[in-house]
């Protein structure tokens, strides 16, 4: 979209114009809750519609997600369980409201699709993001016209009743909604992340390579031969591994007893990895459950953590976690008296602990050894997340023996799946109540203490590492890596140093003797958090300057928690600025409001399910459709009622956010 276009549409009169910044998968859900709505009114109302879907890399599909990354980058979530459209398909063409889930299209498109339960490249899910939005386009009504904007917005300023929104070829567009869903930011380095930074910066053979999408990372830049420090074993580190590796031309192949093997190409760099735990994220279990079946808590619901509770703050440790933490050992046990009594035994192993709302916490330890089961080891969260706490070793053989068995062991648990591994089964549970979760962690539901130690401290990296796995196959890759040499991963607490006297980078592990490396290139594999302070953006910068964006602060006083998301009202999700006034014509939605809310990072909703992601996009399209008075930006207007805001969400255990 031009300049030259851009003023005609401006000069337009009578349209209702509304801007959706951003077009990874919550500003395309938008887009499509726009289209949906806007289908139900098809005479138009008093006046026409149109929608700018603002995008400066790919529209429709937004910078991580985009079509044209290589395919070796791969979704760590199972196809069949993930659609962009907020219907099934109903027998019509594809359209706002109706259409395939991600699944069923990648079947239907790709002669070479891997079959059920399989794992897409990210290119692929951005190519179905494309399709879902040409479905949108093609079954619009009459009155609204849908315009791909590729250039990113640098400015927004409320401008006569509405919004002008400053492009960046120098444009202006004006507009009477905005929507902001401007996704991931990359903040410059701080702390020992800018010390590695500026040492790389004095020293022109070292490079600092900071956390991002590994797509936009430069990984061709790193010489083959060269040895690469890799801070972090999450997702972003399977992803550069799998680029340093099949990316360079090298090969995996079975050995006769099934394993991976890695052929090098020759052209791969040489690993070294470390994090805190030491340990590589596990696998996501087999899939073994339909995408359309959500899991019902037994336990762990609101109405049981709630119960008898005076309103106010929770503790997330004291009020919260034992009734997830009974959840899981209920999935735990009962997963394995099932394996040895049957699933009637089971079945009443969980109507037992169905206790009525109001009674106490039952114990689902005795429960369990009453059903015969006492010799199984309890679930221990903390064990899982970091195996290796308190231990050291007097070699880096040492600590490499213990690590390949525990790979081993964790693929022997992904292998047997999500419904008949007792671990992996139970450990699900950690993704299926995020929606319980959410309602008590969301706008200063926790005591900002507890918000910030217990729940962003202790239980986020917990749940992230136990919940957000790869494919079995990247920890198979993992083992075959380590086995040819190309990867080591150091050891536990991986403190990464700058070199003064050798000019190198120095990476090692306290608790492994004599694990230090020199090291060539350090790159951070970990997605920065986000922060409306530190995000560097354009766009940001004059949000903040302006007071529109804030920080939302959890609690007053020497207790108070500034927690970097941007402030919101409940749904539709307006900003509250620094005069504490909630901007009515202004909705941000998805990264920039987390630890405002918890978990926006989540992409997509389930088929057919209307998850929190759905809820979310269709409040903001229905009140943005809405015609009439200018955006509330006067001096009377009423504080946003934040803490009241959880009040406002949508408790269905129907609801499941992926």
């Amino acid at each position: 979209m031009g300049t030259t276009v851009a003023r005609g549409l401006r000069d337009a009169v009578g349209v209702h114009r509304i801007a959706v910044v951003g077009s990874g998968p919550r500003g395309l859900s938008v887009v499509e809750r726009l289209a949906a709505r806007a289908a139900e009114a098809p005479d138009g109302g008093d006046r026409p519609v149109e929608i700018y879907l603002i995008d400066p890399v790919e529209v429709g599909c937004g910078r991580v997600w985009r079509s044209d990354q290589p395919e070796w980058f791969m979704m760590n979530t199972v196809a069949d369980e993930i659609s962009a459209f907020s219907g099934i398909p109903d027998g019509g063409p594809s359209r706002a409201g109706s259409g395939p889930s991600f699944g069923q299209w990648w079947r239907a498109t790709d002669a070479d699709h891997p079959g059920p339960g399989s794992y897409a490249p990210r290119a692929v899910y951005g190519r179905y993001m494309r399709y879902v939005l040409s479905a949108v386009r093609s079954g619009l009504p009459d009155h609204v016209r849908l315009h791909e904007v590729r250039l990113s917005v640098e400015d927004l300023v409320p401008a006569g009743g509405g919004y002008r929104l400053g492009l960046s070829d120098g444009s202006r567009l004006s507009v009477d909604r905005v929507v902001l869903t401007t996704g991931h930011a990359r903040p410059e380095p701080s702390g020992e992340q800018k010390v590695l930074a500026d040492f790389a910066d004095a020293h022109p053979h070292l490079r600092y390579v900071r956390g991002d999408s590994a797509a936009d990372m430069g990984l061709d830049e790193v010489p083959a031969g060269s040895t690469v420090g890799i801070l972090g074993l999450g997702l972003a580190f399977y992803d550069v591994m799998a680029a340093f590796t099949i990316g360079r031309g090298g090969r995996f192949k079975e050995d006769a007893e099934g394993r991976l093997t890695y052929l090098p190409s020759g052209d791969e760099p040489l690993l070294v990895a470390g994090s805190r735990s030491g340990m590589p994220l596990p696998a996501r279990g087999r899939n073994q459950k339909s995408a359309t079946d959500p899991y019902r808590p037994v336990l762990f619901t609101p109405e049981r953590v709630r119960h008898g509770r005076a309103d106010g703050p929770l503790d997330f440790k004291g009020d919260v976690l034992p009734w997830l933490q009974a959840e899981m050992d209920l999935v735990y046990y009962a997963t394995e008296i099932r394996h040895r009594a049957g699933a009637a035994a089971a079945q009443a192993f969980g109507a037992e602990l169905a206790v009525p709302v109001g009674d106490p916490l039952p114990d689902v330890a005795a429960a369990a050894a009453r059903h015969g089961v006492a010799d199984l080891a309890p679930l221990d969260m903390d064990a899982l997340a970091r195996p290796f706490t308190g231990r050291s070793y007097p070699d880096h053989a040492a600590f490499e023996r213990e690590l390949l068995d525990l790979l081993r062991q964790d693929l022997e648990q992904a292998a047997r799946g999500n419904v008949d591994s007792p671990v992996k089964a139970a450990l699900d549970v950690l993704r299926d109540t995020r929606w319980v979760i959410r309602q008590f962690v969301d706008f200063s539901g926790l005591a900002p203490r507890s918000h910030r130690e217990d729940f962003l401290g202790w239980y986020v990296p917990r749940s992230s590492f136990l919940a957000a796995g790869p494919p079995r196959v990247r920890l198979e890759q993992t083992v075959a890596l380590i086995a040819a040499g190309v990867l080591r991963i150091v050891g536990p607490g991986t403190r990464f140093a700058p070199d003064p006297a050798g000019g190198r980078f120095l990476v090692h592990s306290p608790q492994v003797a004599g694990s230090h490396r020199a090291v060539d290139t350090v790159l951070d594999a970990r997605i920065p958090s986000p922060d409306v302070h530190r995000d560097p953006s354009s766009l940001t910068g004059r949000l903040r300057e302006q007071g529109i964006w804030t920080s939302y602060v959890n609690g007053e006083g020497p207790e108070a928690f500034d927690t970097g998301g941007v402030a919101v009202t409940a749904s539709p999700y307006h900003p509250v600025g620094g005069d504490g006034r909630a901007d009515t014509g202004l909705y941000v939605l998805g990264i920039p409001t987390e630890h405002t809310r918890w978990f926006m990072q989540a992409g997509s909703s389930r088929p057919g399910i209307w998850s929190d992601f759905v809820y979310d996009a269709d409040a903001i399209a229905g009140h943005a459709l809405t015609r009439g008075s200018a955006p509330d930006r006067a001096a009377g207007a009423e504080p946003a009622p934040l803490r009241a805001a959880a009040a406002a969400l949508t408790g269905s255990p129907c609801l499941q956010g992926i």
